[in-house]
């Protein structure tokens, strides 16, 4: 396997391949997972290509696209050129995949070519796939290999659980071998004329546990490309991109498109099928409702159907009553969803998972929002019972009565911190020192001000209910208070990043901060040196903001939470320094973040390392980021709605 990958994106199923095209059959690297998924479980684990019983070599290795191309020729010498050159292109379709092979001759007699392709589905659920090594039992489960006509079907079960892929070939193949290792091995014998051609098209029908939609695989790579293309075209018509500044609009047309690949299927409240965004690929293709609250609310101004989505299909998985491993309470909006083997069996806690403290107050803000911006009233009438047991669990459940803010406790068996910098150690002091007990972070009470004030305005403006409104508008301020009285450090002229279980401040100097401003829960004073705080030379790499600042013990440019940088946090710290007329800082964020796409193909990722532009030219990649992200590719419209074209 070569060192690099290649992801290969449509709706809620992805393709990891390698510069040939090849999925090696390893278990993994941690970082990115081989192989064909569907709804978190590994349809293809190996598919591998032989010419003439050997690995060909790579004249073209796959680029990147939304079709996987590579230009391969067996080996041979510079005295003996290859007798024939295959042309290889693959595409990902809906819990599909499909491949066309073009073999062409380089020699003026007729060539006979031996082409083989190797192939398993292992059935492995992503988190076996992770780089924790954990491994968990799956008694009594069962593998099946079936010879068909045209092509191989494996099959997976284990009790109830059935899942099964299935290969086919046309021209069927000449003969369906075995390896002894469980893999089929499809073999063509091919004879070109002079200087001839010959062409096979390979379909992939990965059928997932509880699928119930007739599924087709695409005739051909250029069939899906041509659908991508579509939608992408749709998602990018009528945007007013800025002219003035043509690597934004880049940015934002490259987003706009990602996003496009990146929906998945959803239900509402009512049974109806909805496509909301994944939170990334390939470790996230699945909702997380933290990230598509924020992805759409970066799109609000210029795609609001995303919010008309991502509404109903979160409060048709809002919480109901309390489960402690799921971390639910009643009126919690759901932090993640997982649909593979090990949920179902409840060997992880994510079918529906809980673990997030901001949420449910992110699902307020929204709403308001989302209505405030479109006008629909209707969507706030019908979401209203859900909308106030999401305000009940922020006043009940979530701390805001009893303790005065929202709060969190470290879930064993998932998440130890719940908010957006959820890794373990992220919530720290700036010696690295880990805040324990319940935990107060700071911008999730940013949120929690936002969502009271908006939801104060439907309950006046939609719900006709001027009690409720004062209700929460006065726990809004109150909060407010509340929050500049506790959390600023005068020292440091500065928020803390939270406070620990005994109400003491985790002094970190962190980014978080920035989402108070667009949040506006800080005093103007207060906003205005906080916005420039962030952008002096320890908090600022050039490439953005960094999570943590430099300097602090608790620094690293390679943490994923503690000194990085990532885009959708630049976003909002862009849209808050707006907010608060720090137009001048606002630009510099944006134009940092612009650059580092610009650098990138016009594409973010989910995060970059924190290395400084002083001393590295090049944004430097983070090794485990997602390479789709959504509320990275939503990013650059943030942008452009807080500086316009500057």
């Amino acid at each position: 396997m070569t060192d690099r990958h290649h992801l290969l994106v449509h709706g809620g199923t992805f393709a990891a391949v390698d510069d040939r095209g090849d999925i090696s059959g390893v278990r993994g690297t941690g970082s990115f997972p081989e192989g064909l998924f569907v709804r978190d479980a590994r349809h293809l684990s190996r598919w591998q290509l032989t010419v003439d019983g050997a690995v060909p070599e790579t004249l073209a290795p796959v680029g990147d696209g939304d079709t996987a191309r590579c230009v391969l020729v067996p080996r041979g010498g510079r005295n003996e050129p290859s007798a024939c050159t295959v042309f290889r292109e693959q595409a990902v379709g809906d819990s599909s995949f499909v491949e066309s092979l073009r073999v062409v001759g380089n020699r003026p007699a007729a060539t006979t070519v031996r082409l083989a392709v190797t192939v398993d589905a292992d059935f492995a659920d992503q988190f076996e796939l992770r780089s924790d090594h954990r491994t968990y039992a799956k008694t009594g489960a069962v593998r099946g290999r079936q010879v068909l006509d045209d092509g191989v079907e494996f099959s997976y079960r284990r009790g109830e659980w059935t899942s099964c892929t299935t290969v086919t070939a046309e021209p069927a193949p000449d003969a369906v071998e075995e390896t002894g290792t469980g893999a089929r091995r499809l073999v063509w014998k091919l004879e070109i004329e002079p200087h001839g051609s010959a062409e096979l098209v390979l379909r992939v029908m990965a059928r997932p546990h509880g699928e119930k939609r007739a599924l087709r695989v695409p005739r051909s790579p250029a069939t899906v490309a041509e659908k991508l293309l579509a939608q992408e075209n749709e998602f990018v018509e009528g945007v007013a991109f800025p002219t003035v500044w043509p690597e934004l609009a880049s940015a934002c047309v490259r987003g706009l498109a990602d996003l496009a690949a990146l929906q998945v299927h959803a239900t509402g409240p009512d049974g109806e099928e909805l496509r909301v965004p994944a939170a990334g690929a390939p470790w996230f293709l699945t909702l997380l409702g933290r990230d598509a609250l924020l992805t759409s609310l970066f799109a609000l101004p210029y795609r609001p159907g995303l919010a008309a989505a991502t509404l109903p299909a979160l409060a048709a998985t809002q919480a109901t009553e309390t489960g402690p491993r799921a971390v639910s309470q009643p009126g919690k909006i759901v932090h993640e969803v997982r649909h593979g083997e090990l949920a179902h069996f409840g060997q992880v806690p994510y079918g529906r998972y809980y673990g997030s403290v901001d949420a449910t107050p992110l699902f307020l803000v929204l709403l308001g929002a989302y209505v405030e911006r479109t006008g629909d009233s209707g969507t706030a009438r019908r979401l209203e019972p859900h909308a106030r047991a999401a305000v009940g669990w922020m006043l009940d459940h979530g701390g805001l009565t009893s303790r005065g803010y929202l709060v969190y406790r470290a879930d064993q068996g998932g998440l130890a911190n719940q908010n957006w910098k959820d890794s373990p150690g992220a919530i720290c002091s700036a010696d690295g020192t880990r805040a324990t007990g319940a935990v107060v972070a700071a911008g999730a009470q940013g949120y929690a001000y936002d969502a009271l004030r908006r939801t104060a305005w439907l309950s006046r403006t939609v719900w006709d209910d001027e009690t409720y409104a004062a209700l929460l508008e006065q726990a809004a301020a109150d909060l407010r208070d509340r929050f500049q009285r506790d959390f600023w450090m005068r020292d440091r002229s500065f928020p803390a990043l939270a406070l620990d279980g005994e109400g003491r401040q985790v002094d970190a100097l962190a980014s978080d901060a920035g989402h108070l401003l667009w949040s506006g829960l800080l005093d103007k004073e207060y906003g205005e040196v906080v916005g420039r705080r962030l952008l002096e030379p320890d908090f600022f790499s050039g490439w953005g903001v960094r999570t943590l600042a430099a300097g602090q013990q608790a620094y690293h440019p390679l943490s994923y939470h503690r000194g990085s940088v990532w885009p959708h946090d630049n976003a909002l710290i862009t849209l808050g320094l707006a907010r608060y007329g720090l137009h001048d800082e606002a630009r510099t964020v944006a134009h940092a973040m612009v650059d580092a796409a610009t650098a990138t193909g016009h594409r973010l990722p989910e995060v970059l390392a924190g290395y400084g532009r002083d001393t590295h030219a090049e944004p430097v990649p983070y090794p485990h980021a997602c390479v789709r992200e959504s509320r990275a590719a939503a990013a650059p419209l943030a942008l452009l709605t807080a500086v316009g074209g500057a």
